[in-house]
């Protein structure tokens, strides 16, 4: 089993920043694919970023240019930098990790919030 812990979110203003983390725990030998998807109320789940093990990254059309994912394989985390957050971002924002011969990890959201 592998858990997911996410952190960082919160209320920021349009235009601002923030930076969202997942760290993996548990028993790991093979993560692959991992990132972050987000869930905004009344809709569905929703790609926002996704990297391989070798640093192939993966961005949903709407974030392409703001958002900037990255992972350290040392530390069994990943990353999701977020600039120029619109209104539109405000969401739950849910980690996502795959290992090898196992299946598929989800976290329990971080609530990001953009409003003025």
């Amino acid at each position: 089993q592998v858990t997911l812990v996410e952190s960082g979110g919160g209320l920021v203003q349009p235009g601002g920043s923030l930076r969202l983390s997942c760290a993996a725990s548990g028993v790991i030998f093979r993560l692959n694919t991992m990132g972050w998807y987000r869930q905004a109320p009344g809709k569905q789940r929703e790609l926002v970023a996704t990297i391989t093990s070798g640093g192939s990254t993966n961005y949903a059309d709407s974030v392409k240019g703001r958002f900037t994912i990255s992972r350290d394989n040392a530390k069994r985390t990943v990353y999701l930098q977020m600039n120029s957050l619109k209104p539109e971002d405000t969401s739950v924002y849910y980690c996502y990790a795959r290992q090898d011969f196992d299946g598929d990890y989800w976290g329990k959201g971080t609530l990001v919030t953009v409003s003025s």
